[in-house]
């Protein structure tokens, strides 16, 4: 069993902050209780299973004191990048997930431009089955298009099923959390609203990258004068600008729940907001390099602040942070994308775009959300643990026998701290500073290295276990 004594707990799903001792047994909450109030309570749990009154194995008390530290939900990103299969040079998914546990996050959504991509089952149960041994929830993603080539959609309906893993004796989750193309917009109008029509069918989000084409010739950096620095056009605001608005009104028509991905534009933030005032099936991220950093970056971080989208205006990036401050945009995520060290050593045009995030997004946040007063440590918190478990719906299933000893598959939703729920904690100092280096990733591609970033991580815990 193990014991988590003496921390401030926050529950963004319920709004708790309080001084809480929390009892873990096995994989699951047994008990929340005031601090000091558990102990006798563990050691009589031990006691039983020692003498056989139990049918558990006896085990040992594990006790963390996490006095003067923050417990909350284990972090949830919900785009995420970890390259495997087909560009295991770059990431994989046992190093992607090592950079979720030092990043403190015990669920991710791994994105589908692999090769061959998540447009097939076999990719999908390949990914799933590889995630179930890293020690986090690893989900994904399914495809939209075929080949993410916009041309021809998925049999979304088939993929959706792959998703069903099993997990040990007594354990099934669905694995695919959400469809998308990320990486790609779907251009082709009429796609896109039968893609809509199919997801709200199915009950599941369409994520989107939401770059027109039409309106780029070299992308990476935003149309401008950081662009001219570098002897390029860039990416126009236009080109987020004009698919959102698409998207928007596609929703609308189809009644189905859409994420505008990696928001980077003001514009495309306030079209969010007032759409949201009627429709609450219109979502949105954003990921820290966008509420962090402008377009001035390109100039001293080169190809390591190149990424899709750009990095737009300070105007932008506060219109981020505002649109996270009042829900808005809902959900923080990463974009976590490994690139190797050659492929970005090259000329700012010819590199890859992406940048990792996984192992600097919580300090990011407090720095540049919680520590200027733009929000509260719990708004933030919201936005990287219960918020987007509750909208592409999240959960860990346990098969158990009910009133008439019938098996039932029953759901646990994840992202929040409740008896009888998943035992998925981060453990954090809030001021407690730490330099960002030596990165579990395969890949260093972060402007970030070497800044100080508050938000200490001691423990990331995903179903009572340290991982």
């Amino acid at each position: 069993m193990l014991l988590i004594k003496n921390g401030r707990m926050m529950d963004p799903a319920t709004g708790t902050d309080a001084y809480r001792d929390i009892l873990v047994d096995g994989d699951t909450i047994a008990k929340i209780g005031m601090c000091g109030s558990l102990c006798d309570m563990a050691l009589e749990s031990i006691s039983m299973k020692a003498m056989g009154l139990t049918t558990s194995e006896p085990e040992e008390l594990v006790e963390i004191d996490a006095a003067g530290m923050i417990v909350a939900p284990g972090l949830i990103d919900a785009h995420v990048h970890f390259r495997d299969p087909g560009f295991t040079d770059k990431e994989d998914i046992e190093t992607g997930a090592a950079a979720a546990k030092k990043g403190g996050f015990t669920t991710v959504v791994m994105m589908g431009n692999t090769k061959p991509s998540m447009d097939n089952e076999e990719t999908i149960r390949y990914a799933l089955k590889k995630g179930l041994n890293t020690g986090i929830r690893v989900f994904c993603c399914a495809n939209i298009t075929k080949g993410m080539a916009g041309k021809e959609l998925t049999d979304m309906e088939k993929l959706l099923s792959a998703g069903f893993v099993a997990d040990g004796d007594k354990y099934i989750r669905q694995g695919v959390a959400l469809f998308t193309d990320d990486g790609k917009p779907i251009t082709n109008a009429a796609n896109m609203e039968e893609a809509c029509r199919i997801s709200e069918k199915l009950g599941m989000v369409l994520s989107l990258h939401e770059e027109n084409p039409e309106f780029i010739t070299q992308n990476g950096v935003n149309a401008g004068e950081a662009a001219k620095a570098l002897g390029l056009t860039g990416s126009p605001r236009e080109a987020e600008i004009s698919m959102v608005k698409r998207d928007i009104e596609l929703a609308e028509k189809t009644g189905a729940h859409i994420t505008v991905q990696h928001i980077s534009t003001k514009e495309a933030v306030d079209m969010i907001r007032q759409a949201r005032k009627t429709n609450k099936r219109i979502h949105a991220e954003a990921t820290p390099h966008h509420f962090t950093l402008t377009d001035s970056a390109v100039a001293k971080y080169g190809t390591y602040a190149k990424m899709n989208p750009p990095l737009r205006k300070e105007e932008d990036r506060q219109a981020i942070i505002q649109g996270i401050a009042d829900g808005t945009i809902e959900t923080i995520a990463t974009d976590h994308a490994p690139h190797t060290r050659e492929e970005k050593a090259v000329t700012f045009e010819k590199a890859p775009s992406g940048i990792t995030g996984l192992e600097t997004s919580l300090g990011l946040g407090i720095r540049e959300l919680v520590k200027p007063g733009y929000m509260s440590l719990m708004t933030m918190l919201s936005a990287m643990t219960c918020n987007p478990a509750d909208i592409y719906n999240l959960m860990t299933t346990k098969t158990m026998i009910n009133d008439n000893n019938e098996e039932e598959i029953v759901g646990f939703p994840l992202g929040r701290i409740y008896e009888g729920g998943p035992a998925d904690f981060v453990i954090f100092s809030e001021n407690e500073t730490y330099e960002v280096k030596d990165f579990a990733s395969k890949a260093v591609n972060s402007p970030f290295t070497g800044w100080e970033l508050p938000g200490k991580i001691h423990y990331t815990i995903c179903a009572g276990k340290v991982v």
